[in-house]
């Protein structure tokens, strides 16, 4: 990665490693699942072949298989958003044969009554299904287990004006992110969440104690301040965005439900907040009723979130 210095005080070159997790190569530029798939595929055509060996010419079978294997070797060599094309057929095969209606029973969907007739029933189409969450719950360290892929912790981060700073402080910037990149030993990631918003509360909050401030002024200016936000609450669709950093453990095999990776995945959201800490951004773990209420608000992106600082009612996770 190569940064140049707005300020014209140079160019400076920070590595970023990139591909990290890039399937090793075994013969040539194909990789042993892509070798795989066109072995078999050679395979497959070549014994084919000898079946129709005596009622057909090998310039007409040849012929014939030009398609296939043209299909094949797109599939096993094409990508789509980083994706090999036949891990993305196998999972848009997979989506096309999971329901599409799900619903919140964990005892399960019950069948319809015998008064509904055949008929009504099947203009209602196929029955719902039992949704199943990719998580099981959220400890009471903040810790969110995923079943079989281990656990994870949640934290928010700053973000940084990067366009504003000058040469030198943008190559410190960018080599505080580039040692935290290097220094990763398991899955991370990055998620930025743009989401609708509640300012209510925080104009109430406002409101509530701007008779408090030590100066007439200090009041007004803060009630004055209470109504703009009210009033970018009351038009609706106020959006903010909200960089979340998932760092995630494996589950042991020989121990599933060992609470071990939980604290290693606590352990590296530390580490993060230290190594990111040079580039000037913040990054706060969140405690087992924040990473509820975040999930709760993935599962239902259409529900405004509250700001930072505000109470949240409820019972915690």
């Amino acid at each position: 990665m190569f940064m140049t210095d707005v300020n014209d005080e140079g160019v400076a070159a920070t590595r970023i490693p990139a591909d990290i997790a890039r399937p090793d190569r075994v013969l040539g530029p194909l990789t042993a699942r892509q070798t795989g798939i066109l072995a078999a595929a050679a395979l497959a055509l070549y014994g084919a072949y000898w079946i129709v060996r005596p009622v057909m010419a090998p310039l007409p079978y040849l012929v014939m298989i030009v398609p296939v294997a043209g299909v094949v070797t797109a599939i096993a060599l094409g990508a789509r958003e980083g994706i090999g094309l036949d891990r993305f057929l196998l999972a848009a095969l997979a989506h096309a044969r999971t329901f599409k209606r799900r619903v919140d029973a964990p005892e399960g969907v019950p069948a319809l009554p015998d008064i509904v007739n055949a008929r009504l029933a099947q203009a209602a189409g196929p029955m719902p299904a039992a949704v199943r969450m990719p998580c099981t719950g959220v400890s009471a360290v903040g810790v969110l287990n995923v079943r079989g892929r281990g656990r994870a912790a949640l934290a928010t981060c700053s973000t940084v004006n990067f366009d504003l700073r000058s040469g030198a402080e943008q190559q410190g910037v960018v080599a505080a992110f580039a040692r935290w990149l290097n220094s990763l030993t398991g899955p991370t990631q990055i998620l930025v969440r743009c989401h609708r918003t509640d300012l209510t509360p925080l104009a109430d909050q406002l409101y509530h104690h701007a008779p408090a401030l030590p100066h007439p002024a200090l009041e007004q200016a803060a009630r004055a301040h209470a109504d703009y936000l009210a009033g970018l609450a009351a038009g609706g669709g106020l959006l903010t965005r909200q960089v979340v950093l998932v760092a995630r453990e494996e589950a042991a095999r020989h121990q599933p439900r060992s609470a071990a990776g939980g604290s290693r995945a606590i352990q590296r959201i530390h580490e993060a907040a230290r190594a990111l800490a040079p580039a000037e951004i913040s990054v706060i773990p969140l405690r087992a009723d924040e990473t509820a209420a975040l999930i709760t608000a993935a599962c239902n992106p259409d529900s405004p979130t509250r700001p930072v600082g505000t109470e949240v009612e409820g019972d915690d996770a």
